[in-house]
C-alpha cells in the first residue's frame, strides 16, 4: 500500500518537474535574445526543412495549373479572334459583292437612257457552259416573256450577241464571239460617210471582231464607231453600238477592206443583261412617252 503510494506520488513528482521546467522554458524563449537555444533552433531548421520540402512541389504545382490556365485564355482569345477575322472577311467578300453588283445595276439603269428608242427587258444571266464560255449563255427570260430567236441582246457598254433559241422559261444567247461567215451580222461604220459592212469573224486572242466586205475607196480611221445597220436581220434593229475600229487592212483579194473591231462590251464578264424587244424611231417613241404622260396625269387627276 505504501509502496503504491510511493509510486504515484513519484509520477506526479515527474509530471510536475515536467511542468515547471517547460514553464522555465516559455519564459526563457518569450524573452528578447540575441541567440536562441538548441530546441529552438532544432524546431525551427526542422519547421524550415519541412516547409522547403512541401513548399517548392506546391509553388511548381500552382506555376503549372497558372500556366495551363493562361494558356487556355490565350487559346480561347484566338479562337474568338479567328472568328472575328473569319467574318469580317466574309462581311467585306459580300460588300465587295454588293458594291460591284450595285455599281452593274446603276450602269444598267444609265444604260435605259443611251437605248431610250429601243424596248428593252431586263435579263439575268443564269447559266454559261465551260466548254462554250465564248459562244452561249443562257438568261432567265423565255418565249412565255415574248423572247424570240433573233433578238439583239446588250448590257450598257454595247451588243453582246443575239437570242439563238428560246424556250419557255429561259433562252440561249448566241455571242458576237462565236459570230462566222454564215451567220454574220450587218454593221455601219460611222465615218465621214456612211460605211456598211458585216461582221463575220472573232480573233479570240485579240478579243476582236472582224468586220469584212468594206468598200476598197471608203476613208475609215481607227476609233470610229461600229453600230448595227438594221439591215439582214430584221430582228436586230439599228443604232446599237457594237465596238470602235482599232485596225484596217485589205482583204485578201485586195477588192475590199477588212476592219479589225474591239467590242464595247466585255464578252467575260456578264450577270446582267437587256433584250431588246422593238426599235422605236423618234414620232413612236415621243408618242408613246406622251400616252404615258397623259395616263400619268389621269391617274394623279383620280
Amino acid at each position: 500500500m505504501i509502496l503504491s503510494n510511493f509510486f504515484a506520488n513519484k509520477r506526479l513528482i515527474v509530471l510536475l518537474s515536467s511542468l515547471i521546467i517547460l514553464i522555465i522554458l516559455m519564459g526563457v524563449t518569450l524573452g528578447e535574445r540575441e541567440n536562441a537555444t538548441w530546441p529552438e533552433k532544432f524546431v525551427r531548421d526542422s519547421m524550415a526543412l519541412g516547409q522547403g520540402i512541401f513548399s517548392q512541389p506546391a509553388q511548381s504545382f500552382s506555376r503549372f495549373i497558372d500556366n495551363i490556365q493562361h494558356m487556355y485564355r490565350v487559346y480561347e482569345e484566338n479562337r474568338i479572334l479567328k472568328q472575328n477575322l473569319d467574318r469580317l472577311a466574309q462581311l467585306s467578300a459580300e460588300v465587295k459583292r454588293l458594291q460591284s453588283e450595285n455599281d452593274r445595276l446603276r450602269e444598267m439603269l444609265g444604260a435605259k437612257s443611251t437605248y431610250k428608242n429601243y424596248q428593252l427587258r431586263f435579263a439575268e444571266v443564269i447559266g454559261r457552259s465551260p466548254d462554250r464560255w465564248n459562244q452561249v449563255i443562257v438568261i432567265d427570260l423565255g418565249s412565255k416573256d415574248g423572247i424570240k430567236a433573233g433578238m439583239a441582246v446588250v448590257t450598257a457598254k454595247g451588243m453582246i450577241g443575239r437570242v439563238q433559241s428560246a424556250s419557255h422559261f429561259s433562252s440561249q444567247v448566241e455571242l458576237l464571239s462565236d459570230i462566222e461567215r454564215g451567220n454574220f451580222l450587218s454593221a455601219i461604220i460611222q465615218a465621214e460617210q456612211t460605211v456598211y459592212g458585216v461582221i463575220e469573224g472573232y480573233d479570240v486572242k485579240q478579243n476582236i471582231l472582224i468586220m469584212r466586205k468594206i468598200p476598197l475607196g471608203a476613208e475609215i480611221k481607227q476609233g470610229e464607231t461600229v453600230i448595227t445597220s438594221g439591215l439582214g436581220d430584221p430582228a436586230i434593229p439599228p443604232g446599237i453600238i457594237i465596238g470602235e475600229i482599232v485596225g484596217i487592212s485589205p482583204s485578201d483579194y485586195g477588192l475590199t477592206q477588212v476592219a479589225y473591231i474591239k467590242p464595247s462590251a466585255d464578252f467575260y464578264r456578264l450577270n446582267e443583261v437587256y433584250v431588246v424587244e422593238r426599235y422605236l424611231p423618234d414620232s413612236q417613241h415621243q408618242g408613246e412617252n406622251a400616252e404615258g404622260d397623259k395616263r400619268e396625269q389621269e391617274a394623279q387627276a383620280q
